[in-house]
């Protein structure tokens, strides 16, 4: 599983014209599930997730996680973080899960975070989807279940 986490003021998402997820702060997380990936995997990188510590804390250190801040997760399902771009100029998306596979864990990882207490909103599987956000920071950290198990 490949998530690229971005600490955000604000982000919506929006499916033919209609906001279908919005939050006010706290983390855009694009979710990409791969070949072989499992409930292990996404477990990891929802924990993971909740706990990275990259939010200010009073002397304005990274010091702070969602869990600690309360801030919100607008969670979005991109397999296009799965992409090859070893051979030629258009990607092959082979390493993605099938649709099947890939709604499952992207849904489990989503539970998996209001487990935690975390507000979640989330896109439109397999939909075209238009994000908004305004970054903070910006920080952008991406995460990869392969290098977590580690």
């Amino acid at each position: 599983m490949r998530c690229v986490l971005q600490r955000v003021r604000h982000a919506h998402v929006d499916v033919d014209g209609e906001t279908v997820g919005k939050i006010d702060g706290g983390l855009l997380v694009l979710v990409g599930v791969g070949q072989g990936d499992t409930e292990k995997d996404c477990l990891a990188v929802a924990d993971k997730t909740a706990g990275l510590r990259i939010f200010a804390d009073a002397d304005d250190k990274m010091n702070l996680s969602l869990l600690d801040t309360g801030g919100q997760a607008l969670v979005v399902s991109q397999f296009t973080l799965l992409a090859d771009c070893r051979k030629g100029r258009r990607p092959a998306f082979t390493a993605a899960a099938p649709p099947d596979l890939a709604r499952q864990l992207y849904q489990r990882f989503c539970e998996r975070l209001r487990e935690q207490g975390i507000e979640v909103q989330t896109g439109v599987f397999a939909a075209d989807m238009q994000v908004h956000l305004q970054n903070d920071g910006p920080v952008t950290i991406c995460l990869d279940s392969d290098a977590l198990a580690k």
